[in-house]
């Protein structure tokens, strides 16, 4: 049970519905044998179809899970109709309030949400005394600044901002409204981050590039290169723990509106990440490289720098990318490394196995045909 509300909090299983409807545009349906109860059924949060209780909502996403609707405790279950009928068939007893829908799991998403919107309620507000903010910050209505946060000069914060404890965000970054920003992370100068945004703990954005030159006299020597570009992060993105997003040198590292970024992720110097792409854990991006709308990335996925890869590619997990990708589509690799050369020569075979496959067994065909 990840949220309860109070009971004089908790809402009808039908104003619960319109609120989803309204948020999503998501239709759900109660077969009309349940409608007095509907408008009567308090529910206080959500639960899995085996933990769940009398006051709580829960959903089958999973067809192979079905067997657990007749014992589940839920008061109202988010199933399809496929679901609904399988179980009514099969003359299964149930004692839960069916509520038909094309996405069950959307829907608990969508729900889950709204729950957690109202314990966001019920969390302190204003200023924490040990909060040290600059009299130039910008603060819009109802912001929350936590113990010990740190605002430097010129920053501008939107209406119903949170910033938990030990948050650093320097000097003219610009934080949107609404969005939430975990303890002990740090936003460096001149980062901007949309509205309704989530920034969990130790995220780091706007540190320096790794940018080098070589010293033309000493050798082993370097210069650093001064990274001078800001950092630009859109709407409704999550960034998750521990990932460092890096400023550009010179122009702007952007991450799209509603990118979708799990923890321990390197997001290099210049990276531009198109809107809605979903990065799972400990990918690596390194320098200027631009990411598509709507990609996938699996966990552990290396992206080499200075490539383009369109919109709608999805990449499996542990791949490597060194070339772009100009066509949608899936790409999977995972090769052992060799001595450099060595392993260019291994690739060009392989990638020509399928053709040298057809090559030998055409030539097999033909000895065959040559002994008879």
């Amino acid at each position: 049970m990840p949220v309860l509300l109070d009971s004089t909090a908790a809402p009808s299983l039908a104003a619960l519905l319109a609120q989803l409807q309204a948020a999503s545009g998501l239709q759900c349906i109660v077969p009309d044998s349940f409608a007095e109860r509907v408008e009567q059924l308090k529910i206080r949060g959500l639960g899995s179809l085996e933990q769940a209780g009398a006051a709580e909502l829960s959903f089958l996403a999973n067809p192979k899970l079905g067997h657990l609707l007749a014992k589940t405790r839920a008061a109202a279950v988010f199933l399809r109709a496929d679901d609904l009928h399988a179980l009514e068939s099969g003359q299964v007893a149930y004692e839960f309030l069916p509520v038909v829908c094309e996405e069950p799991y959307f829907a608990y998403a969508v729900c889950a949400q709204w729950f957690a919107q109202q314990r966001q309620q019920q969390l302190p507000k204003g200023i924490h005394p040990t909060a040290q903010v600059h009299p130039s910050v910008e603060l819009g209505a109802d912001v929350y600044i936590g113990p010990f946060a740190v605002i430097e000069a010129h920053v501008v914060i939107g209406t119903q901002a949170r910033i938990e404890a030990g948050v650093y965000i320097g000097q003219d970054s610009r934080i949107g409204a609404q969005s939430h920003i975990y303890p002990n992370a740090s936003l460096y100068h001149a980062t901007e981050l949309g509205a309704r945004c989530i920034i969990h703990s130790g995220v780091v954005i706007g540190a320096d590039g790794f940018g080098f030159a070589p010293h033309p006299q000493k050798t082993g020597s370097w210069a650093k290169i001064a990274q001078l570009g800001p950092v630009i992060i859109g709407d409704d993105v999550e960034i998750g723990a521990n990932t460092t997003i890096d400023r550009g040198a010179l122009d702007a590292t952007v991450i799209g509106s509603g990118v979708k970024l799990d923890n321990q992720i390197m997001v290099a110097h210049n990276v531009q990440i198109g809107d809605h792409t979903a990065i799972a854990a400990c990918v690596g991006i390194a320098g200027s490289t631009r990411i598509g709308q709507r990609c996938i990335i699996g966990g552990a996925a290396m992206i080499s720098g200075h490539l383009d890869i369109t919109d709608d590619v999805q990449i499996s997990g542990g791949t490597a990318i060194t070339a772009s990708i100009r066509e949608p589509g899936h790409f999977t690799g995972v090769y052992p490394f060799h001595e450099h050369k060595q392993w260019q020569r291994n690739a060009a075979v392989i990638s020509q196995l399928s053709l040298l496959r057809k090559r030998i067994r055409a030539l097999e065909r033909a000895v065959q045909e040559s002994e008879k």
